[in-house]
């Protein structure tokens, strides 16, 4: 549980503005950026809002320029709540600054040996930006504007773990983890979709783009202290592990912590951790 409460350590309503696309409500401001915003004119009383979402893309380009965000050179597709269509499109670096939705994709690497679950982990590469050195799903990304789920973990799965598109067909999609995080980047408001793909014992992963500084196959139950027990593993991983625990039954279906554990991945803490 304490993973969970860290990754949704957020009141935006009570710390950010609102900030509304074409009149709806889309996201919220980071303090740092609202001057830039004010002098824009899109102050409006009641927070900060922007007629035409087209110019969203530019708006983000111009607080990078500004250097108030590192870009990544890589555009998302705005959407204002979960299950909408796009409105927009925007820097992937700038998401955070206003406070918007953002999906990535997560996948577990399950191997079923004789001896019992095991799980491919991926070690994050030194000059990672956000969590360098730390341990990571066997594919885990942002899906970038224009992509659907599924077709970015494809995409990932060629890319990080060189894995062959037929293998990449078994991949299962298994559900949707919410949270909702302060970091230094700024406001945190993602949907992870996940994956579970069983791989042939005979298949090791080789890293192909550099985000991965090598791969490491451990057993379950390893996986689970790490979780349990250190840091070791990226903030958001450690919520899609604990996700598979649940479906495993490492962490028993009618234990009293499962229920409020369950809840917790979709962001709705348990009365007494919820602040």
């Amino acid at each position: 549980m304490r993973h969970i409460i860290a990754c949704n350590t957020a009141r935006p309503l009570e710390t950010r503005a609102p900030f509304r696309l074409a009149g709806q409500l889309a996201g919220f401001i980071d303090p740092r950026i609202a001057p830039v915003l004010e002098k824009a004119g899109l102050a409006d009383g009641k927070g900060f809002s922007l007629a035409d979402p087209a110019q969203l893309e530019a708006l983000g380009q111009r607080l990078a320029e500004d250097g108030l965000y590192r870009s990544h050179h890589e555009l998302f597709d705005v959407i204002p709540a979960e299950g909408a269509a796009p409105v927009a499109r925007i820097d992937r670096g700038a998401l955070p600054l206003f406070g918007l939705l953002a999906v990535g994709v997560h996948l577990n690497g399950l191997v079923r040996k004789e001896d019992g679950l095991h799980l491919w982990v991926g070690r994050r590469a030194k000059n990672k930006r956000l969590d360098p050195g730390k341990l990571d799903h066997l594919v885990a990304g942002g899906v970038s504007a224009g992509l659907t789920p599924d077709a970015a973990i494809r995409k990932e799965a060629a890319e990080e773990a060189s894995l062959p598109a037929d293998m990449m067909q078994q991949a299962r999609q298994t559900g949707t983890i919410r949270y909702t995080l302060d970091r230094p980047e700024g406001l945190r408001r993602d949907l992870l979709i996940c994956y579970d793909l069983v791989l042939p014992d005979s298949f090791t992963p080789e890293p192909a783009d550099g985000e991965v500084e090598e791969f490491l196959i451990l057993p379950i139950a390893e996986v689970f202290r790490l979780v349990r027990d250190t840091n070791e593993f990226k903030f958001n991983v450690n919520l899609v592990l604990i996700d598979l625990f649940l479906r495993e039954g490492l962490i028993p279906a009618d234990s009293p912590d499962a229920e409020a554990l369950r809840q917790g991945l979709q962001g709705h803490l348990p009365p007494a951790h919820a602040k």
